[in-house]
């Protein structure tokens, strides 16, 4: 009996620090900064996973959730440019180098090397951002990156008075809870 209390009283604590945070509702938006035409593409629907343990870090955007504030521009985008009815999401998974061993109300920068996929063609890229602890132990992410749309063979159309960037600046900020 005194070995069953010692060995719950030993994992107790693991049991009670979560290695795995969720986020359902984090935030992106990408910027097109073309000569003639610079516009925001903006969507609050990211999902994503980061495990410590495993090192493991997994996002998905429905890309039909993208809104630039013109709906004849965010229909074209999806039907024309993403083709958003045969490649619906946008993905990143992969692994922090090194993972920050995280303490309540620090900020650590980070790298994540993985595999990036739009327009149903996947690249390894390297992103740098940022990841806090907060005392109510959700994270917090930021990170900034760019893809280049031809890439991902992503057409740029060329208009008269619609351009878009060959490069996309890509901004995320998540919150993360620790999985229950």
């Amino acid at each position: 009996m005194r070995r069953l209390i010692f060995i719950a009283w030993f994992f107790i604590p693991i049991l009670g620090f979560s290695q795995e945070y969720l986020t359902k509702n984090g935030s992106v938006v990408f910027l097109s900064k073309a000569p003639l035409n610079e516009f925001e593409g903006k969507s609050n629907s990211l999902n994503g996973l980061i495990d410590l343990e495993k090192n493991l870090l997994d996002f998905y955007l429905d890309l039909n959730t993208l809104n630039t504030g013109i709906g004849l521009r965010d229909k074209h985008m999806r039907e024309n440019y993403l083709e958003t009815e045969k490649f619906p999401f946008a993905e990143f998974t992969g692994k922090m180098e090194p993972v920050p061993d995280l303490k309540a109300g620090q900020s650590y920068p980070v790298r994540a090397r993985g595999k990036f996929k739009i327009h149903g063609v996947e690249r390894e890229i390297l992103v740098q951002g940022t990841i806090t602890m907060r005392s109510d132990k959700r994270l917090d992410l930021n990170s900034e990156f760019t893809i280049l749309l031809n890439d991902y063979q992503i057409e740029i159309p060329k208009l008269v008075f619609y351009e878009l960037a060959p490069e996309q600046k890509v901004t995320i900020n998540a919150t993360l809870s620790p999985k229950k």
